[in-house]
């Protein structure tokens, strides 16, 4: 089983390539504003350094949100390009679930990405990656006052969120995330769009 995976849906570059279970080439590096140029020359180095190409993939695993509007759109469009041309299946999932997944602790788990005046898009999930409160874009306090009674809880994020709580920095587990989804069928390219939980400005102004 060939995997490509790709989430571009922060500052960061976070791709790679999982053969038979082992991953053999990787990114992860924050790109800001240069992402939307750099995403996919760097996925395509990915390519050579797996020494397959991208005809060779069985799957294809994309990030398609929440996080920026702008970096959500970049990683889906490169994943559903791909797939098209392949005719394959793109199993989309959640960053937050991805995060989740990526942290090694015995504790309730609280993904968050900073969504800025006092909101987060977060969630909380239990040790073994279920969700316990769904992903949404909420007010932190809220958050935290629906985590009170779960007893120890971990904070994934690479943002600078002020908490009292134990706090750990997202560094993806790509191959455990892929192997987290080895069994998913996935869906049509066509059918993969953005899961961004809040409104965009425009939305949020027309009242929609």
């Amino acid at each position: 089983m060939r995997v490509l995976y790709v989430d571009t849906s922060s500052d960061y570059l976070y791709s790679g390539i999982v053969v038979d279970d082992k991953l053999v080439s990787s990114i992860k590096k924050k790109y800001e504003k240069d992402l939307s140029k750099e995403a996919l020359p760097k996925i395509i180095e990915l390519f050579d350094k797996a020494s397959i190409t991208p005809k060779d993939l069985d799957k294809i695993i994309v990030v398609n949100g929440p996080g920026s509007f702008t970096g959500i759109r970049i990683g889906i469009t490169i994943a559903k390009t791909i797939a098209w041309a392949l005719n394959i299946n793109i199993t989309p999932i959640s960053g937050l679930t991805a995060m989740a997944i990526s942290c090694n602790t015995n504790t309730y788990k609280m993904p968050l990405i900073d969504a800025r005046r006092g909101y987060v898009y977060g969630g909380i999930y239990d040790k073994d990656n279920n969700k316990v409160i769904e992903d949404s874009h909420i007010e932190l306090k809220e958050l935290l006052d629906k985590s009170k009674d779960l007893g120890e809880v971990t904070v994934i994020t690479n943002n600078d969120i002020d908490i009292n709580l134990t706090k750990e920095k997202y560094n993806p587990d790509i191959l455990k995330i892929v192997k987290h989804y080895e069994n998913s069928d996935g869906i049509n390219p066509h059918l993969v769009n953005p899961i961004y939980l809040k409104k965009t400005e425009a939305e949020e102004k027309a009242g929609l």
